[in-house]
């Protein structure tokens, strides 16, 4: 075989074998991607396999990530840490191989693509980390952060709403250093596309602001898709699609071009066919040494060039410019600034008391100044959810450098371009706002950090009934509950200005992986639209550990235990059942999860086995049988009525506490 061609027929094998050693798998797309998939690593991509988080390195994302033995493949055929024993150990456990791209298992993995659609909304986040970085570091002659994202994408990923959501941003912002290739199979799992999905993509891209180019000959036209490339790269004020139109499982004579090929392995009798039919004379899992040759002479070398000029680069404009070094490797090593926790302020009851979306502004205009890599914005909210920096601008084309990112109405997107932004380097910290309802249509994305270990921080305002008239249809009900089931999200909910000063701590510590867990997480911090008087005896440090007491009593008859708005009832109420001779203990608990970690003699102290153990909070009840013996809250959906009215009517009210209270004691 001619060493021109035995690359993509090399990637093909590895994954039609990895897929029916597995007997599990999608094969069908890596068949069809790989002409496109070489061309790109052989002749353009910039990376080095000896050093997978070089942070001066382009990004690859498949965001058609069920085909991921493409990926793989390429990870070994580069030299990465991905031996031909872990091809054979795809979709097994404990494997670095697993059934769809994970970041935070897989070496040369960038983010973890799973649900379509998310794998382009995050490079966009890429891409955006990119030109900002570029913006703020870059000096002439010196060109510090110069790396482009490339993207294969599918039907799937196109037909997915996110895909538009963030593709319009990316057109939007001018994100040159974004290429898209589209591979145009025309299949999916219910068969041809033709029954579901027959617009002009190209068409719709361009009307985005897109560089739009189409390889009608995605099978063989290498030619052609090596210029399609290098005309993307030469067009610098717009990212780019490129149309590759591909047959679904190339070379399968019995199974191409159907959805046969799309999910499920080939089997022995079709492998052997196609080897037949494309002349592949090798084995199983066999890879001829000239496909490696043809890789290292190419992508290898390349990549090792770069590095070793990029450090020489990086050693003098260290010498040049100490100062702006200094930002940059904390935002690109993660460390953070010495004291940047003592920006936070503090506050006592004398201060005034305010919605917790108020001290949220608070916070993050205190954070911004001290930590590099913070940056973020809201979807078109930022005047309700309070959350410009106010001594920045908005990133925006023409203003890349600026940290206030405006992603207009578009949740989903949000979410998942803020996912790429946090694992383009360790020290971003990007946060993203909107309503605590709207979570819902980004539910998914907010998932995919907690599972993907990308430390964002979403600040969601308008927590509960209390902000009143606006109806049900803007009233969180279920969501506390629902976030606090999420594994590896932690879920704040602060009760004064203190509390949320220590909200921002653990956030900003969790997203930096400054945690017990040592891994990156995301936080949902959840503010109200309704004031709230500060109290002495809330602590950031307290907080921080989750729930702790701010009403003492050593030998308490029962425990209230109040999270939020409701803090102060619970307090309130626990002044009224002493009048009457009870012993009283009050608790907030901003955090489940960061209680949850702490010592077992901690949590004891704070929440005593055997006393009785009442919660308020203005939300569903559900969960809250693990901590305490009766719950205050609410298990229906809310009404339009101003927020005093809601809470009563609900049945969110001191008596109510100290009623529950009494029954237990």
């Amino acid at each position: 075989m001619h060493p021109a061609t035995s690359l993509p027929a090399a990637i093909r094998f590895l994954a039609i074998d990895g897929v029916n050693k597995a007997n599990s798998g999608h094969p069908g797309l890596p068949m069809g991607c790989a002409p496109m998939s070489y061309v790109l690593f052989k002749e353009f991509m910039k990376a080095d396999s000896s050093d997978p988080k070089w942070a001066a390195r382009d990004r690859f994302v498949l965001s058609a990530g069920h085909g991921s033995m493409l990926h793989y493949s390429l990870l070994h055929l580069m030299g990465y840490d991905m031996g031909i024993e872990d091809l054979k150990q795809f979709r097994q456990w404990g494997s670095k191989t697993p059934g769809h791209p994970e970041n935070f298992l897989t070496k040369g993995i960038e983010v973890t693509t799973g649900p379509l659609g998310q794998g382009i909304a995050n490079a966009v986040g890429l891409a955006l980390s990119e030109k900002h970085l570029a913006a703020r570091f870059n000096k002439p002659g010196m060109d510090l952060v110069d790396n482009y994202t490339y993207v294969i994408m599918g039907d799937g990923c196109n037909m997915e709403g996110i895909s538009s959501e963030a593709a319009s941003l990316a057109g939007h912002w001018g994100l040159g250093k974004l290429i898209a290739l589209y591979d145009d199979n025309r299949i999916s799992i219910d068969g041809h596309t033709e029954i579901s999905f027959t617009e002009d993509v190209c068409a719709r891209y361009e009307a985005m602001g897109w560089h739009v180019q189409h390889v009608a000959d995605g099978n063989h036209d290498i030619d052609g898709m090596t210029k399609a490339i290098a005309n993307a790269k030469a067009v610098t004020d717009k990212p780019s699609l490129i149309k590759v139109s591909t047959l679904i499982g190339y070379g399968s004579p019995n199974k191409a071009d159907t959805h046969d090929v799309h999910g499920a392995p080939l089997g022995a009798d079709e492998t052997s066919a196609t080897r037949e039919y494309l002349k592949w004379p090798y084995g199983e899992f066999e890879v001829p040494q000239e496909a490696y040759d043809e890789f290292n002479g190419s992508f290898g070398k390349r990549g090792k060039e770069a590095h070793a000029a990029w450090d020489k680069l990086a050693a003098d404009y260290a010498a040049k410019y100490p100062e702006e070094w200094a930002e940059f490797q904390s935002i690109t090593t993660g460390k953070l600034p010495a004291n940047w926790a003592d920006s936070l302020p503090k506050f006592t009851a004398e201060d005034k008391g305010l919605a917790t979306r108020l001290h949220s502004q608070t916070m993050l205009n205190a954070l911004a100044p001290v930590i590099p890599g913070f940056v973020g914005g809201s979807a078109d909210l930022a005047p309700s959810n309070m959350t410009l920096m106010k001594m920045f601008g908005d990133f925006q084309k023409d203003t890349p450098a600026e940290r206030n990112i405006r992603f207009g109405v578009r949740e989903h997107a949000m979410g998942a371009i803020c996912n790429g932004i946090s694992l383009y380097a360790p020290g971003f910290i990007p946060y993203c706002a909107t309503f605590f309802i709207f979570s819902d249509y980004m539910r998914n994305a907010m998932r995919m950090s907690a599972l993907s270990e990308a430390g964002v921080i979403y600040v969601m305002t308008h927590d509960s009934i209390g902000l009143g008239e606006d109806g049900p249809t803007h009233q969180p009900i279920e969501h506390l509950a629902s976030f606090r089931a999420m594994p590896n999200m932690l879920t704040m909910r602060p009760g004064d200005g203190n509390e949320t000063a220590g909200c921002y701590a653990a956030a900003v510590e969790n997203a930096n992986a400054q945690n017990s867990m040592g891994i990156k997480r995301p936080s949902t911090l959840v503010f109200s639209r309704q004031g709230m008087p500060n109290m002495n005896t809330s602590s950031i440090e307290g907080t921080k550990k989750g729930a702790y007491t701010v009403v003492d009593e050593a030998n308490p008859d029962v425990i209230l235990v109040g999270t939020g708005s409701e803090l102060e009832m619970a307090v309130k109420a626990g002044e009224e059942l002493k009048a009457a001779g009870k012993k009283v203990r009050v608790v907030s608990m901003p955090c489940w999860e960061l209680y949850d970690e702490q010592p077992q003699s901690y949590k004891d102290s704070v929440l005593t086995p055997g006393v009785p153990k009442v919660s308020v909070e203005a939300g569903s009840t559900f969960g809250w049988a693990k901590y305490v013996d009766a719950s205050i809250g609410i298990d229906e959906f809310g009404a339009s009525a101003p927020a005093p009215i809601l809470y009563e009517k609900l049945g969110i009210t001191q008596d109510a506490v100290v009623a529950a209270a009494k029954k237990l004691m």
